[in-house]
């Protein structure tokens, strides 16, 4: 692309809207473009006559409702306006693909995905409170059914000497989650637009810090699906035993339902998962009320805790692996400061709200289930959960029993939808800025970021086979990439507030340092302690992540230097500038009576037969869509640029770059509210051809070929996708312009 990247990672407020594929141009290159549109002027047809011959109206008016289009290979059926239709009336391009399977392909997407949403719909998608606390909250809230499990695994090491640390430990834990849940208060008053740790980081720390929180990010939202999936499943084959050789099919199955319901948008993903959340929640406190209202019938004695047998003594180094293991029931936290724009307005305040709800919760909870484990002395068991074994002995094996089990199981299976939530978004902005392919930054049809969906549920589905769904064996991963993220996070929260230094400054940057610092210990123990336990293959992730990370945002800095506008003059003489093009010829009678008895066959046998309009399909204003431009008019045959916008916003903003350029050839913008580019591209053409079916278009598509294969994904295959769909529509050539980088 063109802009400078200064200037795409200015607003560094939010994840990319519907029209961020279509760049900004910064200062340097809007003059860049206006000098080269004073080059065409001196050697180029002025804009009147290029426009007076043109063969068609490029505003073809109303398109018939009966009119059919075969774009084939597209297997995608988007809603698209008529063009030149008054506004609310729509044409829907939903005839079927050829054959049985294609129709039946199309009636399953839709059934598991629903009708395309509009680009404005942005707005009604978003979030009230009481649908975003369990969305974005229930990895935090479900981490309490094996944070504190995965404390006592370590402490029992030690036998009763270990576990006589239970409450200095989590002691600890609890004030963690109090310094860092105030801390991402204040960073959603210092980033009301959504402050995760990747835009923090990067703006107060620098880019490398804020790449290090991102790949943490990434690493632990692919582990939250991982873990929380494992311990849904566990707390299935808890209850029942029988299913235990089935944990790695049941937790595909799952990923795959979370991967339809995130696909149909972020409202009804929310909808959709809410209520298991929420019977989470009352499943927690009615275990917690009525086992301490057992205890103090029994007046608090706490019950002797089974013995085990000692394999490590009490040391500093045990009791810090305890602390990080337990911290892992803070995973999620973070996750409403980055997703504060799916709120509805007052979106940062609706943020906060929702934020002091999630750890006012999560602290009652895992305070609750540390004291009743204390009280009825339950340890960890490989046969069953700690939270199956307290439910056991309060409620026995009734309904009671069951429905809390079924509550944890579904909670933890649907608590990865908080990482289904934030790793798009994360990923989106990663690609806004270089550092991931920029496809990740295009909405689906649900106006969601669909390619990152797509993505993580791979990845969750790779980690989650590798290690057999066991959550033991994930536990070791998991708190190194969060803790990463929430450290530099906090550190660029307290370089911010010593900054800005505005009012209560100090008291914010207290609450950011303590997170900072708590954060680095969790971080560090677990680094060390559980480092050959399986913390390497976190470590190993972080560096990938850069690695590759890196190498794109370098691809894209060549791509960016190469495609960049230069201005420059062409001098030549008066009488080489291109004349107008030759003014249409009109049809003869014999042309007439061949298309009257040939129904538009294709019967051109002499060149003075063929009556050419090129239509050059203009997404950018770059080197190759200028090269793009020069060719066509080059033939110095009538030319119609034809580019595809996602909104009225960015419609506007195209046309005041072709202005600033000299609007030296006719423009035609057509406006695609659902965010498809190829078949409304399609439909003009064969509008164009069913108007003047005596022309032969020639579509011009600008197309960038890199210099190794592995980098052709980092870029748009739409020229690809519009060549395979315009080559069976009668009377159209397809011509590609290739741009080597």
């Amino acid at each position: 692309m063109v802009d400078s990247r200064e200037n795409r990672t200015a607003g560094l407020g939010g994840p990319p809207g519907p029209d961020a594929l279509l760049p900004g141009l910064s200062q340097e290159q809007l003059g860049a473009l206006d000098q080269i549109g004073r080059a065409w002027g001196r050697v180029s047809a002025t804009p009147e006559v290029w426009r007076r011959a043109l063969p068609v109206d490029p505003n073809l008016g109303r398109f018939p409702p009966s009119a059919k289009i075969q774009a084939a290979g597209s297997g995608r059926l988007v809603p698209v306006p008529p063009l030149g239709s008054r506004p609310g009336e729509r044409l829907d391009l939903a005839e079927s693909p050829q054959g049985w399977i294609g129709r039946a392909g199309v009636r399953v997407r839709r059934a598991a995905l629903g009708e395309a949403l509009k680009s404005s719909a942005v707005v009604t998608e978003r979030m009230r409170k009481i649908t975003a606390l369990p969305v974005l909250s229930a990895d935090a809230l479900s981490s309490v059914a094996y944070g504190p499990e995965a404390m006592l695994a370590v402490l029992v090491l030690a036998g009763s000497a270990g576990l006589a640390y239970t409450f200095p430990v989590a002691g600890a834990i609890v004030f963690l989650m109090v310094a860092v849940g105030l801390s991402y208060r204040q960073t959603i008053r210092a980033y009301p637009h959504g402050g995760g740790s990747y835009i923090v980081a990067s703006d107060n720390l620098g880019p490398l810090p804020g790449l290090l929180a991102a790949a943490g990010l990434m690493t632990d939202y692919v582990l939250t699906v991982a873990v929380s999936i494992a311990s849904g499943v566990a707390a299935i084959t808890s209850a029942l035993p029988s299913l235990a050789p089935d944990t790695v099919l049941i937790g595909v199955g799952v990923i795959v339902i979370l991967l339809v319901g995130n696909l149909r948008g972020i409202r009804q993903a929310g909808t959709l998962f809410a209520a298991p959340t929420y019977a989470f929640i009352v499943a927690m406190l009615a275990l917690i009320a009525f086992g301490l209202f057992d205890s103090a019938g029994q007046g608090f004695h706490p019950r002797p805790a089974s013995p085990s047998p000692v394999t490590e003594s009490v040391g500093l180094l045990l009791i810090m692996r305890a602390f990080s293991s337990g911290a892992t029931a803070m995973t999620g936290i973070e996750a409403i400061s980055n997703a504060v724009p799916a709120f509805r307005p007052v979106e940062w305040r609706n943020a906060r709200t929702t934020l002091s709800w999630m750890v006012g919760l999560l602290i009652a909870m895992f305070a609750g289930i540390i004291l009743l484990i204390h009280l009825t002395g339950v340890v960890p068991s490989t046969r069953e959960t700690v939270l199956s074994q307290l439910a056991h002995l309060t409620f026995g094996s009734g309904w009671v029993y069951v429905f809390i089990q079924a509550a944890s199981a579904a909670v933890l299976l649907l608590a990865a939808n908080t990482a289904y939530n934030d790793f798009p978004r994360v990923l989106s902005l990663l690609a806004r800025d270089d550092y991931a392919p920029r496809v990740f930054m295009r909405l689906g049809d649900r106006l969601a970021y669909s390619n990152g969906v797509v993505l993580l549920s791979l990845a969750a589905v790779l980690v989650f086979v590798a290690f057999s769904g066991q959550t033991g064996a994930l536990i070791p991963l998991y708190a190194v990439g969060v803790f990463l993220a929430f450290t530099l996070s906090q550190a660029g929260m307290v370089v911010h507030w010593w900054r800005l230094r505005d009012r209560h400054w100090r008291k914010s940057l207290v609450f950011n340092a303590a997170g900072a610092l708590l954060s680095a210990v969790v971080f560090i123990t677990a680094g060390i302690s559980k480092f050959f336990s399986g913390a390497w293959v976190a470590v190993i992730a972080v560096g990938l992540f850069l690695f590759v990370a890196m190498r794109i945002r370098r691809h894209y800095g060549m791509a960016d230097s190469v495609l960049r506008l230069l201005p420059h003059t062409v001098d030549l003489p008066a009488h080489t500038a291109a004349g107008p093009p030759p003014a249409p010829a009109q049809p003869t009678a014999e042309d007439e009576t061949h298309r009257t008895l040939d129904l538009g066959g294709e019967r051109e046998e002499l060149p003075q037969e063929i009556h050419r309009l090129s239509v050059v399909a203009v997404a950018t204003l770059d080197l190759a869509g200028m090269r793009a431009l020069a060719y066509a008019a080059s033939s110095q045959q009538p030319v119609l640029a034809v580019h595809i916008s996602v909104t009225e916003e960015e419609a506007q903003r195209f046309r005041g770059y072709w202005t600033l350029w000299g609007d030296h050839l006719p423009l035609e913008i057509v406006i695609s509210p659902y965010r498809a580019t190829v078949v409304p591209l399609v439909h003009y053409v064969e509008a164009l051809h069913r108007r003047h079916p005596e022309l032969t278009l020639t579509v011009i598509l600008p197309e960038i070929v890199t210099r190794r294969r592995r980098h052709q994904f980092l870029h748009s295959r739409t020229a690809a996708r519009l060549r395979r769909a315009l080559r069976p529509l009668p009377k159209v050539v397809v011509t590609s312009i290739p741009f080597h980088l």
